[in-house]
């Protein structure tokens, strides 16, 4: 299965670009919406088309903080994200990724965890993480046309998505200035060591390390990584992943998403 995420600043262009897609005969069951939980009202306005049942819009307010498989079919779940609180999963593409009522109130990281069961990346979890703790939404397209996948790219860009690309740019900008001036070694500048040391910080991000020690780490590490895990650079930004990550976790949050 193959899958574009989008990236939305606010929740009306995530809800002008599902619009399109749906008109591009992008199925219910590929499209699943995440979004930070508003208000009822704010709620409202998202998966109201003609072909829903009628006050189904009103139906996603009125169940906002819960989960239930509306009439006819449409899903929502709720989860919680730490540092953001209650998390929206709307559309029938979260019943494809096992998200139902049985996950009501449950950590994010229930639904992240089933996302990479169907092909989702695992090194890109973090950045919907940090996305929806902007405040931002996110639309996940999945589909086994390469092609189809291309589409819906061009569909949500033309709604001012930004890319998974663009989303881990910004976000390491964003960090690296604190993790220069954490860093301190005789071995050269930070500048000379980044790059092997931001793999290291991104790998403590990936779901099967979260909360792993180094030492405990190491093993899972070194047949993807190889012979950075060797260098200490990557040691330190592996540790310093772990303390960003235990910054946001709630209670075995970290522990356990792996």
């Amino acid at each position: 299965m193959n899958h574009a995420v989008g990236i939305f600043t606010d929740r009306r262009s995530a809800q002008a670009a599902w619009d399109k897609l749906r008109r591009a005969d992008f199925k219910d069951e590929n499209l699943v919406m995440l979004t930070p939980e508003q208000s009822p009202d704010q709620v409202e306005t998202i998966a109201a088309e003609d072909a829903e049942q009628p006050g189904m819009g009103k139906a996603i307010g009125s169940i906002a903080g819960g989960a239930v498989g509306l009439a006819g079919g449409a899903i929502v779940g709720s989860l919680l994200l730490p540092g953001v609180g209650p998390i929206l999963a709307i559309g029938l593409g979260a019943s494809v990724l096992g998200l139902g009522g049985a996950v009501a109130g449950g950590a994010a990281g229930d639904l992240f965890e089933r996302m990479l069961t169907h092909g989702v990346p695992k090194d890109e979890i973090f950045l919907y993480e940090d996305a929806l703790r902007k405040g931002r939404s996110l639309i996940i397209v999945s589909s086994e046309s390469e092609e189809r996948i291309e589409q819906a790219r061009a569909i949500m860009d033309q709604e001012g998505a930004e890319s998974v690309d663009a989303a881990r740019k910004q976000w390491w900008i964003g960090l690296r200035d604190a993790e220069e001036a954490e860093y301190d070694s005789r071995d050269g500048s930070f500048a000379d060591i980044e790059a092997t040391y931001r793999r290291g910080f991104e790998a403590a991000l990936e779901p099967q390390c979260r909360g792993k020690s180094w030492h405990d780490a190491v093993a899972i590490l070194r047949p993807r990584h190889g012979a950075l895990c060797e260098q200490d650079a990557f040691r330190r930004g592996y540790e310093r992943g772990q303390a960003y990550l235990a910054r946001w976790a709630g209670p075995g949050e970290s522990r356990q998403q792996h």
